[in-house]
């Protein structure tokens, strides 16, 4: 006799359709040039940033400095790394917005990092005003 009840096993889906919908999307994403993926998220994560940063309407409600360092030195990790890969007119803007929320984020910390220590700076240098 077993001590697991039914509701603790693993669901497993004998229908068709979850699979059809799996294969639907892969078939969507294999379709997306990775330029435009990188892309994506790249503003995924900028947005994530500017809201934990207090940027939008809502302002503080949602600040979290901790969350947002590092959301912004995920961003500037993936556009470094990604630097080669998409061409200038991708990458120009985001990095305009990187250094956006690099300075947004120096300006909402209490005590600011030493210049070169603040998010994402390992990766862009020291970002000043």
């Amino acid at each position: 006799m077993s001590d697991t009840s039914p509701s603790d096993a693993p669901e497993t889906s004998t229908d068709p359709a979850g699979a059809a919908d799996f294969d639907s999307m892969a078939r969507d994403i294999a379709e997306v040039p990775a330029v435009e993926v990188l892309v994506t998220v790249a503003v995924n994560l900028m947005s994530a940033a500017a809201v934990k940063l207090g940027l939008t309407e809502e302002g503080d409600a949602y600040k979290d400095l901790d969350e947002a360092r590092k959301l912004v030195h995920a961003l500037a990790g993936l556009l470094d790394a990604s630097a080669t890969e998409i061409s200038s007119f991708h990458a120009a803007p985001l990095r305009d917005g990187l250094k956006s929320l690099q300075l947004a984020f120096r300006e909402a910390s209490l005590v600011p990092d030493e210049p070169g220590q603040g998010p994402g700076e390992k990766y862009t240098g020291p970002v000043f005003g």
